[in-house]
């Protein structure tokens, strides 16, 4: 059986991630105008702090879950590349009635993951306070430096697959273009990671995502799933569970990780989930699937 834990590596070790967009907010209105589309509270962000948040539909659907990190000058959105075209064209929509100017500066940075036991400690010393850094747990790190004052970084590498694994052990939304604008922030547990403010005011989507939760008309949420698999499996897999003697089609995976037979899985299901619950690639009797418990609590 799988070992979770050995995918954190046993010292500061970095990931080079290709995947991620970088969108940049800046003008005097740029804290009020983001505030006013995302879920988190971006007013109550200090320079140097990030968080996560969602850019919903005016139907509280995500188009993008994001790590906003604030600088003196500008707000900076961190998420997954493939998301970006719809993405950036919605956050956009309103922006010519405000004095902020939205871009993407994907070309203008590096993106890398550290991790490992003692990366704390590391980057207390390491590579200088020129860069962005947003801590995502103790000893996990993700850094973004500018091209033009390049990072060299002397540390062990690791896949960018390996990254993502850690993403979904640490329950972390990650997602592409199969679950965009399909489920409302609670379905990603970002009331869980901090990632939903229900006391800053209005924004795009709010009303239905208020209503989640006051009326308790969510019945999803993210879940992690471990098992084997002797085929490749991808988000467009389809996942069974089992209900007695039969299996029923269940769940949408946001993301996977997959190493030869072992396998890892964000994967969304219904919210009552019980914890012995058992799955499977459909129909292949040679697959296995259990869940691992969430590193948090849900509502």
């Amino acid at each position: 059986m799988m070992n979770e834990r050995l995918l954190f590596p046993s010292e500061p070790s970095v990931y080079h991630l290709d995947d991620i967009t970088v969108i940049r907010l800046e003008g005097p209105d740029a804290v009020k105008y983001l505030n006013g589309q995302v879920t988190c509270d971006v007013m109550a962000l200090n320079p140097g702090q990030s968080i996560l948040g969602a850019h919903c539909t005016p139907k509280g659907k995500v188009l993008a879950v994001f790590r906003l990190f604030k600088r003196e000058q500008d707000l900076l959105l961190i998420y997954k590349k493939e998301l970006t075209e719809i993405q950036l064209a919605e956050l956009k929509k309103y922006a010519v009635f405000s004095k902020v100017t939205i871009t993407d500066v994907s070309d203008q940075f590096d993106v890398f993951g550290i991790a490992g036991t003692g990366t704390d400690a590391w980057l207390a010393t390491g590579p200088g306070a020129d860069n962005i850094q947003c801590q995502i747990n103790p000893d996990r790190w993700l850094i973004l430096s500018e091209k033009q004052q390049p990072l060299e970084l002397k540390l062990p590498e690791c896949p960018a697959t390996d990254w993502r694994g850690l993403d979904i052990l640490d329950g972390l939304p990650q997602f592409g273009k199969n679950a965009q604008a399909e489920f409302i922030p609670q379905a990603f547990n970002l009331q869980a990671l901090h990632g939903i403010s229900f006391t800053k005011g209005c924004y795009t989507g709010q009303e239905i995502v208020a209503r989640a939760k006051y009326r308790g008309t969510n019945n999803r949420a993210l879940f992690i799933l471990k098992g084997t698999s002797g085929q490749p499996v991808n988000t467009n897999t389809v996942i069974e569970r089992q209900i007695g003697e039969q299996w029923r089609v269940s769940g949408t995976i946001l993301d996977v990780w997959q190493k030869q037979d072992q396998v890892l899985l964000s994967i969304i299901l219904a919210s009552d989930t019980q914890p012995d619950s058992r799955f499977r690639v459909e129909n292949d009797q040679g697959t296995t699937f259990t869940l691992v418990p969430l590193p948090y609590t849900l509502e």
